[in-house]
C-alpha cells in the first residue's frame, strides 16, 4: 500500500511578497506585483515591464562569500526553502539525513549569469570568465544548494520542463515518498529569468502583453481582452513527509497530496493541442491516481498564463474533464498578481493550493473586466472568497507539450 504523505511546510518568494505569509495575504488583497522592469535597461525592447521580486536582499538568506557561485534563482531557491524549514519546524539530523531529498525544477537556471559571463567573454576574453560559471548557471544547482545548506543526503535531482518543471518535482517528490525511497522531500521550483536576453526571446514570440502603458493590469487571465503572459520571478518550495514521519516529530500538517498525473501532446512545441487533449489526460490522470470523481474537487489554481490560446483551450479541458460540474468549480489564477514563474510556477502555485486549504479562502484572478464567451467559468473576480475546500487541484502545462497536474487535500486527523 501506497504511503501517506504531507504538506508540514510552504516557502514562497514573489513578486507581490518576500515569505510565505507576506505572499500570501497580498495574493488574499488582490495586490499584483507588476511593474516596470528595474533589472535593465528597457530601452529598445517592445516589452519594459515584468513581475520582479522587489526589494531582495540576498544577504539576508545567503552568505556574502556564497553569492558570486549562485544565480538568482539558487539564491531565491535557498529563500524559499528558509521559509519553508521555518513553517515545518524542521532541522535536517543525522539519523534522518539519508531520508531526506531535494527535487527542484527550474525551466531556464541561471540565464542572467549566462548573459553576465557572455559580455564578459566578449570584453575581456575567455580568462574573464568566472570559475563559478557553471555552477551558478546549471538548473540542479538549486537542489545542490539546498541539500548542501540543510544536509540533505537523499534523493536529489532537478527537472526542466519548462513551464511544468516544479509541478513535476513536486509530483515526483510524492512518488519518491509514496514508494518509501524518502521519508522527507524539500520539493518546488524557481526561476529568474527576467533578463534581456529572455524578455527579448519571448516578446519576438509574442508571447507577452505588451501593456507597456498599463503593466498592472497587463496580466489578466480569462479576460477577453488578454494579450500575453507576464514574465515573474521567485520561488515555492513544499516540505513533503511521510505522515507518520511527520506525526512522529510532532510537524504542523497543512495538507495532504493525494494525486499527480502527467502527459504529453505530441502536437506544437510551444501551442497546446487545439482539442486541449493533453491537459484533459493529465487532470484525468489525476484524479485517477486520486481515487476521485470530478464533483469531489471544490477549486483549480490554474495555469491561466492571461494568452489567447492557453486560457481558452485550458477552460475547454476543465470543462471536458469535469462536465456539468465545472459551472460549479471555482477556478482561478494567481499569475494575475505574480506573473508566469515559468519553471517556478508549478512551486509557487502548489504552495498556494495548500495555503487555500489551510485557511479556507480562494485567492482571486485580478484584472478580470471583460469576460470571454470562450472562458465562460467562475475564476474568483478581481476578489477573494471564503469556500469550503476540501480538494483542490493546480495545473501546470509546459512547452513541447508537457502537462502536470497536482492534487491535494484538505488536513483532517
Amino acid at each position: 500500500m501506497a504511503r501517506r504523505v504531507v504538506v508540514t511546510g510552504v516557502g514562497l518568494a514573489s513578486a507581490v511578497g518576500i515569505g510565505t505569509e507576506e505572499t500570501w495575504q497580498a495574493l488574499l488583497a488582490g495586490r499584483g506585483g507588476v511593474a516596470p522592469i528595474t533589472h535593465f535597461d528597457t530601452t529598445g525592447f517592445s516589452v519594459t515591464f515584468a513581475a520582479e521580486v522587489k526589494n531582495f536582499d540576498p544577504l539576508l538568506y545567503v552568505e556574502k562569500k556564497e553569492l558570486k557561485k549562485m544565480g538568482l534563482f539558487i539564491q531565491f531557491a535557498l529563500t524559499a526553502t528558509e521559509f519553508a524549514l521555518k513553517q515545518s519546524k524542521l532541522t535536517v539530523t543525522p539519523d534522518f539525513a539519508e531520508r531526506t531529498g531535494v527535487y527542484i525544477g527550474s525551466g531556464i537556471g541561471g540565464f542572467d549569469v549566462i548573459e553576465r559571463e557572455h559580455t564578459a567573454l566578449l570584453q575581456g576574453g575567455p580568462r574573464k570568465i568566472s570559475p563559478f560559471f557553471i555552477p551558478a548557471t546549471i538548473v540542479n544547482l538549486a537542489s545542490g544548494f539546498v541539500s548542501i545548506r540543510c544536509g540533505a543526503k537523499g534523493p536529489n535531482s532537478a527537472t526542466a520542463t519548462a513551464c511544468s518543471s516544479s509541478a513535476h518535482a513536486v509530483g515526483d517528490s510524492f512518488r519518491i515518498i509514496q514508494r518509501g525511497d524518502a521519508d522527507v522531500m524539500i520539493s518546488g521550483g524557481s526561476e529568474a529569468a527576467i533578463t534581456p536576453l529572455s524578455v527579448g526571446g519571448f516578446a519576438s514570440m509574442r508571447a507577452l502583453s505588451t501593456r507597456n502603458d498599463s503593466p498592472e493590469t497587463a496580466s489578466r487571465p480569462f479576460d477577453a481582452e488578454r494579450d500575453g503572459f507576464v514574465i515573474g520571478e521567485g520561488a515555492g518550495i513544499l516540505i513533503m513527509e511521510e505522515l507518520e514521519f511527520a506525526r512522529r516529530r510532532g510537524a504542523p500538517i497543512f495538507a495532504e497530496v493525494v494525486g499527480y498525473g502527467m502527459s504529453g501532446d505530441a502536437f506544437h512545441i510551444t501551442a497546446p493541442s487545439e482539442t486541449a487533449d493533453g491537459a484533459v489526460r493529465a487532470m484525468r490522470a489525476t484524479l485517477n491516481d486520486a481515487k476521485l470523481q470530478p464533483e469531489q474537487v471544490q477549486y483549480i489554481n490554474a495555469h491561466g498564463t492571461s494568452t489567447p490560446y492557453n486560457d481558452k483551450l485550458e477552460t475547454m479541458a476543465i470543462k471536458k474533464v469535469f462536465g456539468d460540474h465545472a459551472k460549479k468549480l471555482a477556478v482561478s489564477s494567481t499569475k494575475s498578481m505574480t506573473g508566469h514563474l515559468l519553471g517556478g510556477a508549478g512551486g509557487l502555485e502548489a504552495g498556494i493550493a495548500v495555503l487555500t486549504l489551510r485557511d479556507q479562502v480562494l485567492p482571486p484572478t485580478i484584472n478580470y473586466k471583460n469576460p470571454d464567451p470562450e472562458c465562460d467559468l467562475d475564476y474568483v473576480p478581481n476578489q477573494a472568497r471564503k469556500a469550503e475546500v476540501e480538494y483542490v487541484l493546480s495545473n501546470s502545462f509546459g512547452f513541447g507539450g508537457t502537462n502536470a497536474a497536482l492534487m491535494f487535500k484538505r488536513w483532517s486527523e
